[in-house]
């Protein structure tokens, strides 16, 4: 499918970040906008999106379940044995006595190895399953996010999502969840196995407990907002870093070298000061849990000590007591110290799924927002009426509160014609083209279409940012149609004059194009563009400037071969170069996000208004250029980018 444009507009990026507040969250820089992020998902809504990942999968999660419980089991007999020993050596039983015990040392060390490994084979085949599925659920929810969204957001924060967070929480699954499970499991069958020993046994070991959990939630109630403002603030590094290296030549171009320098660094040291406090805050963690181990391992030791002055136990119990009270210390340590890589991961998930539960505000890439009115209800009314394909009622749209770009816009595109958008930068004429392709929703009035495709995607946008995709170029033309044979790619390069050059690749249509592949120049790559919308089939076309990358050389051919990818369209040319407006059936003129001329060509020059200033102003321009003594004489005046003509 052809591809929509990203926004080409630099904002500032903020330098304070603001704490994290739960369902959303805003990033502010003083005397700068304040940025509206991407949802974030609460508790309940983690938990619920955590059960229907995992509903699919009960079966596994039982099964993975089970096997670590009897592999924690086996394990457990470990300390009785050696307790065994102990009694057999005070006991001064002959060395042969030992032989049994010290096998069945070995038999439950193996029967161990083994369940263990089966039992985390099985929680790991299941997170990696879960983790899959969500992924496939975020990239969908995230390429139908309306684009005005996710520029209230910035890039950065849907960058550091896709990134930063999904590696965090898929670290969590292949190694932290599977962890924390397992000590949880030891921690609860390890006071089973205490009290089966003596109930008094269980009851000291208990006097750690509420140290421990004093701990825990002390710690929980300040991880949780740390991390989430972490999150928060590496997405603010990283859309810092995307405007400053992303507007590289505007920053030189400026002089501003020194105060972007100064923005990342004050996102950077933003990002390493809630860094350095979460490593404050294991430190004062850890300090904490050693004097609940110590406390418990005291009280487990002297309860021995009295149990087996008195004769309630034998030594070897005490001390297999003892083994498994110090055999706690791992597993509640890792427990708690993988909370800490829980509660990360849980910032992480939040922040995944807040954008996966987000309500459907959009139609998603390529479709368009038919049907739909201001509030992104149904449009009753929506099936024009005759042969209007499209119809615009009513249309305002503002990016900014109070700030419109359009203002009460009334357009009727009839079926198979084809409308030149013109008029001075600024006056509105990409956005009421992104409206009409459906990639945003109006703020008022409605884009209504009687136009229907067979696969749902009536409309498709062509802009002069095109991105090819890493892979062979068969592959990324059959983005817009899956099931296109060979000779329809053929089909689709020849009607843009865009076979020839691609059967000369290495390797034909087969070539590897994009990252990491073949280069191709701008004039290749829109023409892909073009093919793509041949493949697509869509009746309403929308062209957003879609020739302006070829620049003076090749301004005539690839404008050819726009004309032949809308033919049997309707289509809405944004014009880049009057020439465009000239072939056109009818030439909409805006001004100030309003329409202020519509006609033919030769119409609107002969009323002497808006359109024909324009064009007179162009023919000046291109007159200029005709060819002279300095110039090739096969120099072509149309090829010559005006930048009056938009």
């Amino acid at each position: 499918m052809t591809d929509q444009p990203a926004d080409h507009t630099t904002d500032r990026a903020t330098d304070q970040m603001a704490d994290h507040t739960g369902g959303s969250g805003r990033s502010s820089e003083p005397g700068g906008p304040a940025r509206e992020l991407l949802p974030t998902a609460t508790p309940a809504e983690t938990r619920a999106a955590v059960r229907d990942l995992l509903r699919p999968h009960r079966g596994l999660a039982a099964a993975g379940f089970a096997v670590m419980v009897g592999a924690t089991a086996v394990g457990l007999a470990t300390q009785p044995l050696l307790g065994r020993i102990v009694d057999l050596v005070a006991e001064r039983h002959p060395a042969g006595a030992l032989t049994l015990p010290v096998a069945l040392l070995g038999i439950v060390a193996v029967a161990q190895g083994v369940t263990t490994a089966l039992g985390l084979s099985l929680v790991s085949r299941l997170g990696e399953t879960v983790l899959a599925r969500l992924r496939e659920r975020f990239v969908d929810r995230a390429l139908r996010l309306p684009l005005e969204r996710v520029e209230k957001a910035g890039s950065g924060d849907l960058t550091a999502r896709v990134t930063a967070d999904v590696s965090q929480v898929a670290e969590a699954v292949r190694t932290a969840l599977p962890e924390l499970a397992r000590s949880l499991l030891s921690i609860v069958l390890t006071l089973v196995a205490l009290a089966v020993l003596d109930w008094r046994f269980l009851v000291a070991a208990l006097l750690a407990v509420p140290v421990q959990a004093h701990t825990a939630r002390w710690y929980v109630r300040n991880a949780v907002p740390l991390y989430a403002r972490q999150r928060v603030a590496a997405g603010a590094q990283q859309q810092q870093l995307l405007d400053t290296i992303g507007g590289a030549a505007t920053v030189r171009a400026f002089r501003l070298e020194a105060e972007h320098i100064d923005r990342v660094t004050l996102r950077s040291w933003s990002a390493v000061e809630l860094t350095m406090r979460g490593v404050r805050l294991v430190l004062r963690f850890y300090s904490r849990l050693h004097v609940a181990e110590y406390t418990g391992l005291a009280a487990v030791l002297i309860a021995g000590f009295v149990l087996v002055r008195d004769g309630f136990a034998s030594i070897g119990t005490a001390t297999a007591a003892a083994l498994y009270f110090h055999g706690l210390f791992g597993p509640i340590n890792s427990a708690l110290v993988l909370i800490d890589d829980a509660q990360s991961a849980g910032a992480s998930l939040a922040r995944l799924v807040g954008v996966t539960a987000a309500p459907a505000e959009g139609h998603g890439p390529g479709r368009a927002t038919d049907h739909l009115d201001e509030h992104g209800q149904e449009d009753t009314g929506a099936r024009s009426a005759g042969d209007a394909a499209v119809t615009v009622s009513g249309l305002g749209h503002a990016y900014e509160p109070d700030r419109p770009v359009l203002h009460d816009v009334d357009l009727v595109l009839r079926t198979g014609e084809r409308v030149a958008l013109v008029g001075a930068s600024g006056a509105g004429k990409t956005t009421l083209a992104k409206l009409v392709a459906g990639v945003h929703r109006p703020a008022t009035g409605s884009v209504r279409l009687a136009v229907a495709s067979d696969d749902g995607r009536p409309v498709a946008l062509v802009t002069q940012e095109v991105h090819v995709f890493a892979g062979p170029l068969a592959d990324d033309l059959r983005l817009a149609r899956p099931d296109a044979t060979d000779d329809d790619l053929r089909e689709a390069l020849a009607r843009v004059n865009a076979l020839d050059w691609a059967e000369a690749l290495p390797d034909g249509i087969r070539t590897v194009v994009g990252e990491g592949g073949r280069r191709l120049t701008p004039t290749q790559v829109q023409r892909i563009a073009l093919a793509r919308l041949i493949l697509a089939d869509p009746p309403v076309a929308v062209l957003d400037e879609a020739t302006a990358e070829a620049g003076s050389t090749g301004a005539r051919a690839l404008e050819s071969a726009a004309g032949r990818a809308i033919e049997g369209r309707t289509a809405l040319v944004v014009a880049h170069r009057l020439t465009q407006a000239a072939t056109a059936d009818r030439v909409v003129v805006m001004d100030a996000g309003r329409i202020v001329e519509i006609g033919a060509h030769d119409e609107l020059r002969a009323a002497g208004g808006r359109y024909a200033a324009l064009w007179e102003a162009w023919s000046d321009t291109r007159a200029r250029h005709l060819p002279g003594p300095s110039r090739p004489a096969n120099h072509d005046p149309q090829h010559t980018t005006n930048p009056q003509s938009t």
